[in-house]
Formats: C-alpha cells, structure tokens, sequence
C-alpha cells in the first residue's frame, strides 16, 4: 500500500467497505458545480419554449459522469505521476491511499466513459453526429486533464478545460442540445456559470501550490504565485454576478433573474476564506465555491421560471 490505513482501538487496520472507497473516488461533492450548466441551459431553453424532457435528462447525466471520469482519472493518474503524496492536502485519493489499485479506477474510469458514450450515441437521433462528436472530445479532455502524454493540469491549462466545458459546452450545448439553436443569454450565462466553477479549481490549485511546485506540476497558481491566484480567484467570483446584472439591465433577461445574486452572501463567504487561508483550511472554501454555483444556478433557473 501507499497510504497508511485507519487503525481500530484494538490496533488492527480498519480498511472502508469497497461501495464507501468508490464513493470517496467518485467525489460526490464535486458533482452540484457540474450539474449547474445544465441547468442553466434547461431552464433558458424552457424559456424560449424549446424544454425537450429526455435529451436535458442525458445532458445531465453525461455531464455528471465526465465529472466523476475526471475524478478518477485524476485520482489515478496523479498518482502515477508521484503527484499525490501522504501529504496531501485535499481529500483522501483511494489510489494514493492504497484503497483501490490502479487497475481497478481505471476499470472504473472506463466503465464510466462507454456509459456516457453510450448517452451520446443515443442522442445522434435527436441532433445528429455532433452529440457524440462533442462527447467525445469531452472525454478525451477529462482524462488528459491529468492523463496522456500533455496533462492540461500540468501545463497550466487547468483552467481553460474547466471555462470550456463547463460553461459553453454545459450551458450552450444543453440548449442547443432542446432547440437546435444557440442564444445570447445563453451564451453570456455559459460565461457565467464557467467562471465560477472554474474558481473552484482556482482554489484547488492555490491550496496545493507548494505541493505542486515541488512535484513539477505548473499549474498557473504555481506560474502566478500566491496573491495573484487570489486576485484571479475574486475576478472569477464577480464575472457572473456582473454578468447577470448586464443582461437584465439590457432587458435580455427578466428582472426576477437576479435572484441568482441571492447567492453572493456564500461568495462573498467563500472569497474571505481564499483571501485570508491557505493550506488544508482551503478545503472549507473549494465546497463554498462548489455550492455557490449550483446555489447561483438554482436561483437564476427559479427566477426565470417565476418571471415566465
């Protein structure tokens, strides 16, 4: 093993059933921000009168399974790579911690994959080849966020992917995916919704700069340096409250859209704590991050539900 396993009162190593190890692999916490995206989509394309049941129902689920295929192969590949150690400050990896082997989160990483390719594949009736198109490079960017031969992660793109795919390809694709077209609120709502979940891996990498640093991981909070991730980190975090203030100045949405500023109070939480914590304390911070975009999505989708 590589990780230490937790012991009992009695001395003998207490080790958690294989269904609680997958759980920890899969992050379960880290699915909300994924799910924001489509939401926001859903409910704009609901809106224009364009809301088609089963193809929002595959968006989500294909949007949760490429989080959770992320997760593992992040879980395995940065061990591979010796980037995971015993000091690790987030939580536990089951490869690291000698959990699951190797072997079994890419078997798990694999099954996950042909589930959501098979989501993709089935929704070529509905939009055509593109939809397995665009799965697929959706796929392939999950894994080289950590995998292959150039790890966007490693490289300082970490941040690119997130933007991308979590907010145009979400929010964008989701609409698209229910009226075959695409729409400006759709588009700076993508923007929107990207921003903040790219925040939380903002505060991921701030939290593991040194950690980073001394394994030869680039990220740019390792490019940047300290207060300078801070600062990109609050940009972030304002870009879609700004954002949403715009399009219901310009009429382009209802007012009652800005219910999603409703969540600012647990922004402006987690802000506080990337501005004045570092380390292990940070985890506290990447959940608010997390919360505050399915929280925000939420409350946008509710508004525009109320106002129509």
């Amino acid at each position: 093993m590589r990780g230490s396993s937790p012991v009992t009162a009695g001395g003998r190593a207490a080790s958690p059933g294989t269904l609680h190890c997958w759980w920890l692999a899969i992050r379960p916490r880290t699915l909300p921000a994924a799910a924001a995206g489509v939401i926001v989509g859903t409910v704009l394309a609901w809106r224009d009168g364009g809301f088609f049941l089963v193809p929002a129902v595959a968006a989500l689920a294909v949007a949760l399974l490429l989080q959770i295929a992320s997760n593992l192969a992040n879980d395995v590949y940065d061990d591979e790579r010796g980037a995971d150690t015993a000091a690790r400050l987030g939580p536990v990896r089951v490869t690291q911690s000698g959990l699951l082997s190797r072997d079994q989160v890419k078997g798990g990483l694999k099954i996950v994959l042909a589930l959501a390719l098979e989501i993709g594949i089935s929704l070529t009736f509905v939009r055509g080849v593109m939809v397995p198109v665009i799965g697929v490079a959706a796929m392939v960017a999950a894994v080289a966020y950590t995998g292959g031969p150039y790890p966007l992660g490693y490289h300082g793109l970490g941040e690119v992917f997130v933007f991308v795919f979590f907010g145009p390809i979400a929010v964008v694709g989701t609409y698209w995916l229910q009226t075959a077209t695409t729409s400006v609120p759709a588009w700076l709502m993508a923007a929107a919704i990207g921003a903040i979940v790219t925040a939380i891996i903002v505060v991921n990498n701030l939290r593991d700069i040194e950690q980073d640093r001394a394994v030869g991981k680039r990220t740019i909070a390792v490019r940047i340096g300290v207060r300078a991730t801070r600062l990109e980190y609050c940009a972030l975090m304002t870009l879609p409250y700004a954002l949403l203030s715009i399009i219901v100045a310009t009429h382009t949405l209802p007012l009652a859209a800005l219910l999603g500023w409703l969540s600012l109070p647990l922004a402006l939480r987690a802000t506080s704590r990337v501005w004045t914590q570092s380390g292990r304390s940070l985890n506290v911070a990447l959940a608010e991050t997390g919360q505050t975009a399915l929280l925000f999505s939420v409350l946008f989708a509710l508004g525009v539900i109320i106002a129509h």
